[in-house]
């Protein structure tokens, strides 16, 4: 049954799930679920820091490479890494132990920030200078103390 439902109505599935818990009923518990989502939660605190990680190092990235651009283009990127550092943050503080995967999620993000960048910077328009893309570093620039920075904006 609890198997079954757990494929039928995960919401009630959980809902169950804590009530059994609530109520010490562990012998009926459908562990093998459970663990698959505890694990999966894990990993899904993780893909938040690396995903906010990826859009704040994309664009200190662009603010750095592409510094010539007009101010109101350079706007939206400081609005962006404000918000995006403050969801790291945000991300640190609601689980603390996040931040022994910080050095790792950096490595794993600033590829994909890499990228962005480069496509976005290839999207310039009105006369703006198109970077050539050897001019996004291929190591992270940055270190983690400053893009935790909040003062910090790749200049």
């Amino acid at each position: 049954m609890s198997n079954n439902l757990y494929e039928r109505d995960l919401q009630l599935w959980i809902e169950q799930t804590i009530g059994q818990l609530k109520n010490h009923e562990f012998e009926s518990l459908d562990i093998e679920h459970l663990i698959e989502e505890l694990v999966d939660l894990g990993k899904s605190e993780k893909n938040a820091l690396r995903s906010n990680l990826k859009i704040l190092l994309a664009h200190l990235l662009k603010l750095q490479v592409q510094h010539d651009v007009p101010d109101t283009m350079k706007a939206s990127w400081y609005s962006s890494v404000i918000e995006h550092r403050l969801r790291v943050q945000d991300n640190l503080l609601d689980t603390p132990s996040l931040s022994s995967f910080l050095s790792e999620a950096l490595e794993k993000a600033y590829p994909d920030a890499r990228k962005v960048a480069v496509k976005e910077g290839k999207l310039a328009k009105f006369g703006i200078r198109v970077p050539q893309e050897s001019e996004y570093p291929v190591i992270c620039p940055f270190s983690l103390e400053q893009i935790l920075n909040e003062d910090f904006y790749g200049l």
